[in-house]
């Protein structure tokens, strides 16, 4: 195990590289930051010595390397908009997003794994068909229009319900506060997540329940619950483990959105401001973070197969 983990980080560094490269090109193509300054109440000689000050004037690869060097060195650059240290901005924001989506993540699981379990084990029936059914509609509504349904109902029409910010203003919130403000968020996130996993592990329970040593298992007298919850969900987590650790980097792109409606203090949000005002340091390294997080998800998800299954050896 030790080994292949140390083989698994030494090939993420060149594909982090690779990734880093194809962010920053990308994002050089998509225009000059400077764009945004430009105006009649700016000079161009302004304009001009500002991009000398960013090296702005040197060929995309100088910048990349400088980019680079400096990343090495433990810095991660200034935001061009606030002179801040991208590292304090992500680690500010960081905390937010985190409890965002692990708190989604949770119920969203708890959601889809017995809904998916019945549905296998009620095949065809109205139940069945009821969980897939619900299981396409909440993976198909767009988290934005759920985002405005859920503050329609619960905080213009009903006011229970705050529609924006982590805590309420003026107080120093707590945890009653917090929660109250990430209950909207939270179903818009999970209702996503579910959405998708109802139907993965209604499929991997399908194909385990048709196996021989359920049947046997059945004939010796165990109990169906017994069967069901000892025997055919443990040999089902694999393909549900995979599940899970693809939802882990699909969930930052989903959370940019929702944070965004809910004005939720955490990647989303800043990542949004950033890319609007072309501030190069922060969207690249909320680039690398999300780069870091997806490797170490799967890398994740690789030692849990392991875990989940003895016979599976990691070599």
């Amino acid at each position: 195990m030790g080994k292949y983990i140390v083989k698994r980080i030494l090939i993420a560094i060149p594909v982090l590289i690779g990734i880093t490269i194809i962010d920053y090109a990308i994002m050089c193509m998509a225009g000059s930051p400077l764009e945004m300054l430009q105006g009649p109440r700016v000079s161009e000689a302004a304009v001009e010595a500002k991009r000398i000050a960013l090296g702005l004037d040197k060929p995309f690869y100088i910048q990349y390397f400088v980019w680079l060097s400096q990343l090495l060195h433990g810095n991660m650059g200034y935001s061009m908009k606030s002179y801040q240290p991208v590292s304090e901005m992500i680690g500010s924001h960081l905390g937010p997003t985190l409890l965002l989506m692990g708190v989604s993540l949770i119920v969203s699981l708890f959601m889809a794994i017995p809904a998916g379990i019945y549905s296998a084990i009620k095949q065809y029936s109205k139940g069945d068909y009821a969980v897939v059914t619900l299981s396409f509609l909440g993976s198909s509504i767009p988290g934005f229009f759920l985002s405005l349904l859920l503050i329609y109902i619960f905080t213009v029409k009903l006011g229970w319900l705050p529609s924006s910010g982590m805590t309420t203003l003026g107080t120093q919130g707590g945890f009653a506060d917090v929660a109250k403000h990430m209950v909207m968020p939270v179903i818009v996130l999970a209702v996503s997540i579910a959405g998708r996993n109802i139907r993965y592990i209604r499929s991997a329970m399908l194909e385990i329940l048709q196996q021989d040593y359920l049947r046997t298992a059945r004939a010796k007298g165990i109990g169906n619950f017994k069967v069901i919850n000892k025997h055919a969900l443990r040999n089902a987590l694999v393909p549900i483990v995979t599940v899970i650790g693809m939802e882990i980097p699909v969930m930052f792109g989903g959370a940019v959105i929702v944070e965004q409606v809910f004005s939720w203090p955490g990647l989303g949000l800043m990542t949004m401001s950033a890319i609007t005002s072309r501030d190069f340091p922060v969207i690249m390294g909320v680039c690398l973070l999300s780069a870091v997080v997806v490797l170490i998800a799967n890398l994740i998800t690789d030692i849990l197969y392991a875990l989940v299954d003895p016979t599976i050896q990691l070599n």
